[in-house]
């Protein structure tokens, strides 16, 4: 039977070692990424102490007057760093529809402790590799938000591996393919607008994401993420205590030859009728590959002819291209 909800998959059996733990958790994610594209993971490794402190020092940052958050606005379209204000992001405008700005607002910082030479630096590398831009008013801000994402980038390379047994190859065969990596660690507020939304508006609209994987760390509150199911239904995403959500993006997708499904997914506004003093919070990472990883059919994931039905796209082309789509909608900026 095909999944049309998102699993909870417990990855204790992986980091215990044995060959029979590891292939029973790959065989789990491997259904989960066919069916719908997302799972809840349990026993993760990740301290709760180092969610809490993200998640605390992000709520005193969005706190903050509108006229201190500008001080870190995003650098330009092709920089995810910083800050971005309510209904500056369309997500829908990176699948090519056109919807109100999300009603959310951002912090986003990418990689930390870049190397300076020429591949993090030269011109290749592109805006992957700018420079954070952080807050001075929040003590400790930095430093927690350094340790989560090094934390992340440690969790997202072992779902890789897991990825890896799932789809009959070696084990370490994305390592050298993320250990550059240009992933995106972003703090997402999400306010409860009331009736104050035109129509359509979402805190998210549906889209698929760009890379890899990303990891979430919802909380609780109404209004939450959704996931279409294969039979075109609206799902919710069970929030389990201490969980991560997971989910595929559009370049893991290309890389399985669409035999893994990067899902529509969107984040709803609460029922009309809930009242809430703080808005919904949500910790995402989203790892993205090397900028110069070329992303082109898995050699287990041939069709019978031997072929792939995409043409290979590096990482940082395909992800620079989508951002910008989602930043500058409405408009005609473009990004060389």
């Amino acid at each position: 039977m095909q999944l049309q909800h998102v699993p909870t998959i417990d990855l204790a059996p992986y980091f215990e070692g044995t060959p029979e733990g590891k292939a029973q958790v790959a065989k789990e994610v491997d259904r989960a990424c066919k069916d719908i594209g997302f799972l809840v993971i349990t026993n993760h490794g990740i301290p709760s102490e180092l969610v809490d402190r993200v998640y605390s020092l992000s709520r005193k940052f969005f706190n903050q007057p509108m006229a201190e958050k500008r001080k870190v606005d995003r650098p330009s379209p092709d920089m995810v760093r910083g800050y971005s204000a309510i209904a500056e992001e369309s997500l829908s405008y990176s699948m090519e529809e056109a919807a109100p700005g999300d009603l959310k607002e951002s912090f986003s910082i990418g990689p930390t402790d870049v190397p300076d030479d020429e591949y993090h630096r030269g011109a290749a590398a592109g805006p992957h590799f700018a420079p954070n831009v952080w807050p001075e008013t929040v003590e400790g801000f930095r430093e927690a938000y350094s340790d989560y994402f090094d934390a992340m980038s440690d969790l997202a390379r072992s779902l890789m591996r897991i990825f890896a047994l799932s789809l009959k190859l070696d084990e370490h065969f994305f390592d050298d393919k993320i250990d550059k990596e240009i992933s995106m660690l972003r703090t997402l507020s999400y306010p409860n607008m009331g009736t104050n939304i035109e129509a359509g508006q979402m805190r998210a609209g549906a889209h698929t994401d760009y890379g890899s994987l990303t990891i979430v760390k919802p909380d609780n509150s109404p209004g939450g993420l959704q996931v279409c199911n294969q039979n075109g239904e609206w799902v919710s995403v069970p929030y389990v205590e201490g969980s991560f959500a997971v989910n595929i993006g559009d370049l893991m997708m290309r890389w399985t030859n669409d035999q893994w499904i990067s899902t529509l997914h969107r984040v709803v506004n609460p029922p009309l009728d809930v009242e809430t003093a703080e808005p919904r919070q949500s910790i995402v990472f989203f790892h993205q590959p090397n900028y110069d990883a070329m992303i082109e059919c898995l050699p287990s994931c041939l069709d019978e002819a031997g072929k792939g039905k995409y043409p290979a796209v590096s990482s940082g082309d395909h992800l620079k291209s989508k951002f910008v789509k989602q930043t500058t909608f409405g408009g005609t900026q473009e990004v060389a």
